[in-house]
């Protein structure tokens, strides 16, 4: 499944350079549609360690509006969280109409990291990505626009992706033993990633895998592929409401 994130694509520096104020401007543009329009989008980011999840949500606050995004990353339950279901921490930070929310370490994590780790089976694995799947149909039964974007690193680009991480001392922080940790598990990790993508990457709530070893690569595609979801589903808002009024 993931042999097409693998081939090492590069976009040079020229062409990247090229692209960006123009893409910069329509995502710009799609998001003063999207407050028109009262549309929610949410976007999440998961993949392996390294695979530039946390750069490019640092990148799309920069290229849009901030102050129409909502950026929420998870790690262990609070207090508060823990009294209350699983679900409420990210039922409570989903954004309303017309914003975009982009989700790191989301409700894919605990169920990944428990069968990575051997802490749940097969068949409670498929339990788990089969309430997601119902948790995610319930939000795009509502309207929202959900994109999912699995960030990816072969097995040896992992490897060099962390160690330079941990070479430059602005970055070293990021890497610990449990990335390390994590990368010795990496057979593991690739199995359950494949087993999620195909039992809720759907027609509503799609993954697109993005190979995650050139930034510029990655950038642009994550952009590109949140541009042309936020412009189709506006379409399609404007398609139905087309139907509606001449039904009237």
């Amino acid at each position: 499944m993931f042999e097409a994130a693998e081939l090492g694509r590069r976009i040079p520096k020229e062409e990247y350079k090229r692209r960006v104020p123009t893409l910069r401007a329509e995502l710009l543009d799609v998001q003063q549609q999207l407050i028109r329009a009262r549309l929610p989008v949410i976007v999440v980011f998961a993949g392996v360690d390294g695979a530039g999840k946390g750069e490019t949500v640092n990148l799309l606050n920069e290229w849009m509006d901030p102050r129409w995004l909502i950026t929420r990353a998870y790690g262990e339950p609070s207090d508060e969280e823990s009294e209350r279901p699983e679900y409420w921490r990210y039922w409570r930070d989903l954004p309303p109409s017309g914003r975009v929310g982009l989700f790191l370490s989301s409700w894919y994590s605990r169920p990944v990291l428990d069968r990575v780790n051997r802490r749940n089976g097969a068949a409670g694995f498929d339990h788990e990505l089969d309430r997601i799947a119902a948790f995610e149909r319930t939000l795009t039964d509502d309207g929202a626009t959900i994109l999912k974007f699995w960030m990816h690193l072969g097995r040896q680009a992992q490897k060099k992706r962390l160690r330079k991480l941990e070479a430059d001392p602005l970055t070293r922080w990021r890497v610990t033993k449990l990335q390390w940790q994590h990368w010795r598990m990496y057979d593991r990790f690739v199995a359950a990633a494949e087993r999620l993508l195909q039992r809720t990457s759907v027609g509503a709530a799609p993954w697109t895998i993005v190979e995650g070893a050139d930034e510029a690569y990655r950038s642009l595609t994550v952009a590109t592929t949140i541009r042309d979801s936020i412009r189709q589903a506006l379409a399609h808002r404007h398609v139905a409401g087309q139907d509606g009024s001449s039904q009237g």
